[in-house]
């Protein structure tokens, strides 16, 4: 059977950046509880112009113009920071890609799950179309109340996904383990801008998931924890990923230590929670800093509060060595704020009904330029 997987795979985030340490200072904390606490350094916080349409287009953009649009028939956006309950982000995307009217685009949503749904549902669509390659983007923007301690777990990011026929980077095994639960650990109501958060039975809803689907991945015929050289698990905080490995030691028997973590963690310490992005952005991360991956076996734990979770595997191909540390230059260009004005772009909304122009901030290939007539609008740099 063919190979089907990850044949690019790009990121995106945003203008801003709040360093936790700054953070620490404004709350008078001790910065270890963020940095050694949490495993976090920084959180990307968009501009007035930036949101997931902005940050998905800009990573799809990159990866595209790699790939090309050849046999591009789908879309899928896979996001839990939606900007309208019926048409999909992706639609928008769509139009500033100027990609043809000859392409199926819908949204997913399952809290941070959504992007391996749609992993999913593109490998399907390549097996019964092995010339057609479906564009995946995952792009979210993690936002907690001040003050809360979900705080200094904010993020933004953006994934941006090619699965294809005989994949570059990695082919996606057949065998997966799935876990679902009806748990009101994390969630966001309609008329919320902001997640309402159980700390403590977030982390064992995370855990009990995350054996949950290791167990049915075996049930499933999936590899021994043996056969498994890295581990990538969604990174709400990257300190996450320590507990998520030491519970699968327990779980298994295995000594797995913490091999693989830091070099899955690059990214995701310095953009924060990217939600549907988090995992991909480890994923990432593990490519483009551990060498001699070519041959190996990823297994990659996907989780959404609420709660779905997924653990898959799959094996790194040939392509996957010549990526280097991309996105670190990225990171690094973002603008620094202080607490005062990341307090400020905080506090704004926009209201659907009022026609609002957006400053021009960042200097991304695509922005947004306020609404108009109750309808967003976007441009291309």
């Amino acid at each position: 059977m063919t190979a089907i997987g990850i044949h690019d795979l790009e990121l995106a985030s945003t203008h801003h950046v709040l360093d936790l340490g700054v953070l620490a200072e404004h709350t008078g904390v001790d910065p270890a509880k963020y940095r050694l606490g949490l495993g976090q350094d920084e959180f990307s916080v968009p501009a007035p112009d930036e949101d997931i349409v902005t940050m998905g287009a800009s990573a799809a953009l990159a990866l595209l113009e790699r790939t090309g649009t050849r046999g591009v028939r789908t879309l899928l956006f896979a996001t839990e920071s939606g900007i309208d309950h019926s048409k999909a982000a992706g639609v928008f995307v769509h139009q500033l890609l100027g990609l043809p009217p000859q392409v199926r685009v819908a949204e997913i949503k399952q809290a941070c799950y959504g992007a391996t749904a749609a992993i999913q549902a593109a490998v399907g669509i390549v097996q019964r179309h092995p010339d057609e390659r479906v564009l995946v983007i995952a792009s979210d923007v993690a936002r907690y109340a001040l003050d809360s301690p979900g705080e200094p777990t904010q993020g933004a990011g953006a994934a941006a996904i090619l699965v294809s026929a005989d994949p570059a980077l990695v082919e996606i095994e057949a065998a997966s383990g799935l876990f679902s639960e009806n748990v009101d650990d994390f969630w966001r109501p309609n008329d919320s801008s902001t997640a309402i958060v159980d700390g403590k039975l977030s982390i064992s809803a995370y855990l009990d998931a995350m054996t949950g689907a290791w167990d049915d991945l075996v049930a499933h015929g999936g590899p021994d924890i043996g056969a498994i050289d890295r581990l990538v698990y969604h990174q709400p905080y990257t300190k996450m990923a320590k507990k998520a490995q030491a519970r699968l030691a327990e779980h298994t028997g295995a000594e797995l230590g913490e091999a693989g973590l830091a070099e899955g963690a690059v990214y995701n310490r310095r953009i924060g929670n990217a939600y549907t992005a988090s995992l991909y952005a480890g994923v990432a991360s593990v490519l483009d800093h551990e060498p001699g991956l070519v041959g190996k076996r990823l297994g990659l734990f996907s989780y959404g509060s609420g709660s779905v979770s997924e653990f898959l595997t799959g094996v790194v191909r040939p392509g996957a060595a010549g990526r280097d540390d991309r996105f670190t230059a990225a990171l690094d260009a973002r603008v620094p704020l202080d607490v005062a004005a990341y307090r400020e772009l905080h506090a704004q909304q926009l209201p659907s009904a009022v026609d609002v122009e957006t400053p021009r901030v960042t200097e991304a290939p695509f922005r947004f330029a306020g609404i108009r007539g109750a309808s967003r609008r976007y441009e291309r740099r």
